[in-house]
């Protein structure tokens, strides 16, 4: 399974960089990828460098779109390749994980709809779903993460979602982890 986690300046480094090393660790093959250039600034000044941008790959390759939060869902909210691949991604049923300020942005297209999700609490509006008031909440190939500080059990969903709780419960021996 391929899985694909959009960048650009803005990203909530947490989100992001957590994510990606708890995905790596479960030995998932994760690619970065930047929505603009070959590198991304992240909310605190960590850059990212080195990497493929979006129009350099085929996403339509990939089974899973992880969107980190932060002040760069603004920026791609407005780009349409963004959100011609997040559409792509939800019509043709395949994972899309979002987290903090990520799920806002498929609230507004619709696809919170029906949907049981979290996002970063001050951002939720009525999309059409509904809103649960945790870490992670997931719903059938969608999982979605509240906060910075929700990045590690998000990023245990997303493990367990594709390889069972069984490697979750490694990973979390593997790296101390003792919260519920």
């Amino acid at each position: 399974m391929k899985l694909l986690m959009v960048i650009t300046d803005g990203f909530e480094e947490v989100e992001a960089i957590g994510t990606l090393a708890i995905l790596r660790r479960a030995n998932l093959e994760v690619d970065l990828v930047s929505l603009f250039d070959n590198f991304a600034t992240g909310r605190y000044s960590v850059r990212v460098s080195e990497i493929k941008k979006l129009k350099e790959i085929d996403y339509k390759a990939y089974d899973m779109l992880i969107i980190p939060g932060g002040p760069e869902y603004a920026v791609e909210e407005k780009t349409p390749e963004f959100l011609e691949m997040v559409k792509f991604f939800a019509s043709t049923n395949k994972y899309i994980a979002a987290i903090c300020a990520g799920p806002t942005i498929l609230g507004h297209l619709g696809l919170l709809e029906n949907k049981k999700y979290t996002c970063f609490t001050s951002m939720n509006e009525d999309f059409g779903g509904t809103y649960i008031d945790k870490y992670v909440v997931v719903d059938g190939k969608l999982i979605t993460g509240r906060s910075c500080a929700a990045s590690i059990d998000f990023a245990l969903a997303i493990v367990q979602k594709i390889l069972g709780k069984d490697k979750v419960e490694q990973l979390k021996k593997s790296i101390y982890y003792e919260h519920n």
